[in-house]
């Protein structure tokens, strides 16, 4: 779906520019990667790890929407909301980890240490990327 559709349907409210609530869940997001990074993931709390970090990239994904006047009910609409900002690489990775996190939250599905590592470290990338190039 279009990001004007998330308008259209409610599921994203355009309102007024809140830098101070932005820079709150910037903060926010950096406190969930430095626990995450002071953390030895394992088999037991992959998931859980995985699902913090995934908060952290949508946390920034929020500030940056706050910043342009968006309020996002949904986190589909962040995929949209990137590829309209022609960001089709973090789209598409924000939302296979997206899916991810559904799984554990929703269908109580768990990840492998593996793959919960892998996901912090690309999280750990887009979330440089986002702040160098978005939130400065």
């Amino acid at each position: 779906m279009i990001f004007e559709n998330y308008l259209k349907n409610g599921k994203v409210v355009k309102g007024s520019v809140d830098i101070q609530k932005a820079r709150a869940l910037m903060k926010m997001s950096d406190n969930s990667t430095a626990t995450i990074h002071a953390m030895k993931i394992n088999e037991v709390n992959a998931s859980i790890v995985l699902t913090i970090s995934y908060e952290s990239l949508r946390e920034l994904l929020e500030a940056m929407c706050l910043r342009e006047g968006f309020k996002v009910y949904s986190h589909e609409a962040y995929t949209a909301y990137l590829k309209m900002k022609n960001e089709i690489e973090l789209a598409e990775k924000f939302d296979r980890f997206r899916k991810l996190r559904n799984g554990v939250n929703y269908y109580g599905k768990s990840v492998s240490k593996e793959v919960s590592q892998k996901a912090v470290q690309e999280i750990s990338r887009l979330n440089k990327k986002i702040k160098e190039k978005y939130l400065n």
